[in-house]
């Protein structure tokens, strides 16, 4: 989640080898549960990314400035996710922060945190002053610097797997 840019993605640079997975399970009498089990298995190889990102925005400092409001950083925690799609427009694997509803009128929590600029917000009980904020900087990022390549081939050697899988099938 560069500032301003799409949350960070882990795409599958061989969409078209995705596609093709995907078609072949549908082929496949029990597609259904294959493919269940390869979104699965591509998710479980995303995990440890997902958890570094976890411990990353949990690391946060936190002023308290908010006694009784929802923990924040808790709750952007909780919404860091591996995700898994195969078919429709968009297929691949990525780990993705997705929007805190409810937690102090903030949905874009994730997004703004992990920003150099921080955001902007009113003062706790003086709506007519407002202050610049900054979290803790590139905390989403950097839990996957170093580590994309490692992420990539565990989601790859998933899909080799189902692939190897289908083929023994045939024969």
């Amino acid at each position: 989640m560069a500032s301003g840019g799409p949350p960070f993605s882990l795409g599958v640079e061989a969409h078209d080898a995705l596609a093709a997975l995907a078609r072949a399970i549908r082929a496949e009498e029990d597609g259904k549960q294959l493919r269940k089990e390869l979104a699965k298995n591509m998710r479980e190889a995303l995990k440890p990314g997902a958890q570094q990102a976890k411990s990353g925005i949990m690391a946060m400092p936190s002023s308290g400035l908010m006694p009784t409001a929802p923990a924040l950083r808790s709750a952007i925690a909780r919404k860091i996710r591996p995700e898994v799609k195969l078919g429709g427009r968009w297929s691949g694997a990525r780990v993705k922060a997705f929007k805190t509803k409810n937690v102090r009128g903030f949905p874009n929590a994730p997004k703004r945190t992990n920003r150099a600029s921080g955001w902007r917000h009113p003062v706790w009980g003086n709506r007519e002053v407002w202050i610049q904020q900054h979290g803790k900087l590139e905390w989403f990022d950097r839990a996957f610097q170093g580590r994309e390549g490692i992420y990539k081939a565990a989601a790859e050697q998933a899909m080799e797997d189902m692939a190897r899988r289908i083929a023994s099938r045939a024969r």
